[in-house]
């Protein structure tokens, strides 16, 4: 059985200059093959909105949603840290941040939330963590603001970009916050991410120098293959083998070889015998 990491052990893994992998779930079965798989963090991340739910973007999901699709990840995963993504909306005032982290932290069985942004989300994050919630934000490609980047797009690609990404990074790691997801910045600003705080970093799709490196599971998995995002790594092709495999049953059905002999129950031959007697006293 693994240990689970600690908040405290995260600093320590950056002290010490080790790496983590962390994989964004959604349901019982992924985390279940995610932990028995030794992954140190799962994360359920709003991104669930287009990988489970075919939307365009992350910004529809809810409070409940998220709740209950942690409530299944830490059934699968009950041995591994969880950090789960405050929802679009869910941190918009200081008050509604602080319900909502308690209410995440109290329903869902997750070990830490997540929100997104930096210096301008200053109080929000200090009033999370000073209500006694470990909390994580993020910079770089901040998925909440998707329309004001005008997509999925990387960030970071000029010098004075890179500076305001660093900012947000020390005013996060000021607020009282344990950790800081980089996504989707060229390797040389999440380096220099990493090394301006000395808390936690989680890069996904930001170079290698963060303690841990991020990827969402049904990307890894090749499930989800709408779109592959030029960070995303396939380590099998889920999609493919599912098809098949459909479309095998499917064939089987319609041609009577399933189901057979083997994947049917039968009857005691006694008892079949004593039915097919009392159907002809029916008939009579």
């Amino acid at each position: 059985m693994p240990t689970k990491l600690t908040i405290p052990d995260l600093a320590e893994k950056k002290r010490n200059g080790e790496r983590l992998a962390l994989l964004a779930v959604g349901e019982v079965l992924t985390a279940a093959w995610a932990e028995r798989a030794g992954i140190d963090i799962v994360g359920v991340g709003d991104s669930i909105g287009m990988t489970l739910y075919g939307h365009e973007n992350t910004l529809s999901m809810s409070m409940d949603q998220m709740i209950n699709h942690t409530r299944a990840v830490r059934t699968g995963a009950p041995n591994t840290m969880c950090i789960v993504s405050m929802p679009y909306g869910s941190y918009a005032t200081q008050e509604m941040a602080i319900l909502n982290a308690l209410r995440l932290m109290k329903e869902s069985g997750c070990d830490a939330v997540k929100l997104q942004g930096g210096r301008e989300k200053f109080d929000i994050i200090k009033a999370v963590a000073d209500a006694g919630v470990p909390v994580m934000s993020q910079v770089g490609l901040v998925p909440h603001q998707v329309h004001k980047f005008g997509g999925f797009k990387l960030q970071g690609r000029t010098a004075e970009a890179a500076m305001k990404i660093i900012d947000d990074a020390r005013a996060i790691e000021e607020a009282g916050a344990m950790g800081i997801e980089v996504e989707a910045l060229p390797y040389e600003v999440g380096k220099a991410v990493d090394e301006a705080v000395s808390i936690f970093t989680a890069a996904i799709g930001a170079g290698s120098a963060c303690t841990a490196q991020i990827l969402n599971g049904y990307d890894v998995l090749g499930a989800f293959d709408t779109f592959k995002p030029k960070f995303a790594k396939r380590y099998a092709n889920m999609a493919e083998i599912a098809i098949k495999a459909f479309s095998d049953f499917r064939e089987d059905v319609v041609s009577g070889a399933f189901p057979d002999e083997a994947h049917s129950y039968q009857m005691k031959t006694e008892e079949a015998e004593r039915l097919t007697e009392m159907l002809r006293e029916t008939q009579r």
